[in-house]
């Protein structure tokens, strides 16, 4: 290991400056006007895997966005296959003046690199990409098979990620899944993602009269539809935050008390997480703490609200349209398309008279847990200790990563989430930055990770 480090130590410099080049490249998914730039993140990868010694590299297309493939599978049948997976699209820099400096000209500032990108994900997704380097080009043998894809479409939801895998269920089968795409607990605390919630996002729609009408020849008459809006929002959630549609909590899998201790052991500071977003109180399901409630339980919130006149001043006017999104993180054992549809009943029931409501289901993922005493997220933790000097944390995380239900479902694997960011990253926020330090601590974990892997699959 002492030759793989040091030859990390030696072209940390270099690391750098290529992390810094990927940045440079505004592949936003969403923008067809980047389409090319998005492909050229895509050979920029696939050229380092190349340069890097890895093997059958390839940008393999899609429908959409291509996916960048790899392997190198020289340790025998015997050994683990690991599938590192990461994703090189990136968010929309919107909204461009709050930026400090330009967001797709990486800038480093007090050890941080400040681009769109650095932390999700292109900065964690090329921590493996120089730690297979390391292996490959030090001299030691890789003890374990390795696979590699970094797709283009996380940031839109994958929508050609699952037919892929599906299409390439073959070359892509492993033994697990290695994804850096989540954050620590805490600057120098390092933590294991163990759990993801999972999503239901909607759209709910509420149509009045024909057009827009005056609020003084028409009003009091008619059921205004951002009225009823908000009648409908109001009976979503009751004052202790309990969600309010019938069968919504049926198939929650509580937390267990093993998962509760481990939730106590995390260094949570409730009034600097209060202080951190400028809020006097935290709220929520009563019977969970702060740090359950927002990764661990399931939530409804609305996400944006629309009707009527918007603009300076006074318009005196009863919208014929009014809508909302909202957005439902789902735990253990709730299904996607179950709660869409309990969600859309519930909106029709109690829907006020004089309008018409039309509910879209935009998207959804499924939630994902890794069994704790799984032998890979064992040597996961080996690994953060041996080069943090820390026994890492066990965490839950109330955000997504669809693609890790995907996994288990379509290659029937379990997913280590080893990530190197910080929640205070400002992932798909204005000045967006990564931690230079994780950045290369991240690159030995990873080295170490493949290294410590065989010991505790025999153990």
């Amino acid at each position: 290991m002492s030759r793989i480090f040091e030859f990390i130590d030696t072209h940390q410099e270099r690391f750098t400056q290529e992390l810094f080049d990927l940045l440079r490249i505004p592949s936003v998914s969403t923008d067809s006007a980047l389409k090319q730039d998005v492909r050229k993140a895509a050979e920029f990868l696939a050229a380092k895997l190349e340069d890097a010694g890895m093997e059958n590299v390839q940008i393999a297309e899609t429908p959409g966005h291509p996916v960048v493939m790899a392997n190198y599978l020289h340790a025998g049948d015997d050994k683990p296959t690991v599938l590192i997976y990461g994703h090189y699209d990136v968010q929309p820099p919107d909204p461009l003046d709050l930026w400090t400096s330009p967001p797709f000209e990486p800038v480093e500032k007090d050890g941080k690199v400040y681009a769109r990108g650095a932390s999700d994900d292109k900065g964690q997704a090329y921590i493996h990409v120089k730690a297979l380097e390391a292996w490959l080009k030090s001299g030691e043998k890789l003890p374990v098979n390795v696979k590699i894809i970094i797709e283009g479409e996380e940031e839109i939801g994958s929508p050609n990620l699952v037919p892929f895998l599906e299409k390439h269920k073959e070359d892509l089968a492993c033994d697990m899944v290695l994804v850096s795409d989540t954050a620590m607990f805490a600057k120098d605390t390092p933590s294991i993602t163990y759990g993801l919630r999972g999503l239901a996002y909607m759209e709910m729609e509420v149509f009045g009269p024909n057009r827009d009408l005056h609020s003084g020849v028409y009003g009091g008459a008619l059921t205004n539809p951002l009225n009823a809006l908000c009648e409908i929002v109001a009976q979503l959630k009751d004052e202790n935050g309990v969600i309010q549609i019938p069968g919504f909590y049926d198939d929650v899998i509580d937390l267990s008390e093993e998962e509760r201790e481990a939730s106590r052991k995390l260094p949570f500071d409730e009034e600097g997480w209060k202080a951190s977003i400028g809020i006097p109180s935290v709220h929520g399901e009563q019977g969970y703490t702060t740090l359950e409630r927002k990764s661990a339980r399931p939530t409804l919130d609305m996400n944006g609200m629309w009707g009527g006149y918007q603009g300076e001043g006074a318009k005196t006017v009863l919208p014929a349209k009014a809508g909302a999104k909202i957005s439902m993180r789902l735990v253990p054992n709730q299904h996607p398309d179950k709660i869409s549809a309990l969600f859309a009943d519930y909106i029709e029931k109690i829907k006020p008279e004089g309008v018409t409501v039309k509910v879209t289901a935009h998207h959804g993922g499924h939630p994902a847990m890794t069994p704790i005493d799984f032998y890979g997220l064992k040597a996961a933790g080996k690994a953060y200790k041996d080069v943090y000097g820390k026994e890492p944390l066990l965490a839950r995380e109330g955000g997504s990563i669809p693609i890790v239900a995907d996994f288990k479902n379509v290659l029937g694997v379990d997913t280590i989430l080893m990530g190197f960011g910080l929640n205070t990253d400002a992932i798909h926020s204005p000045n967006e930055h990564f931690s230079l330090e994780d950045f290369h601590r991240g690159i030995k974990t990873s080295a170490r990770f493949l290294e410590v892997l065989p010991e505790f699959e025999k153990s």
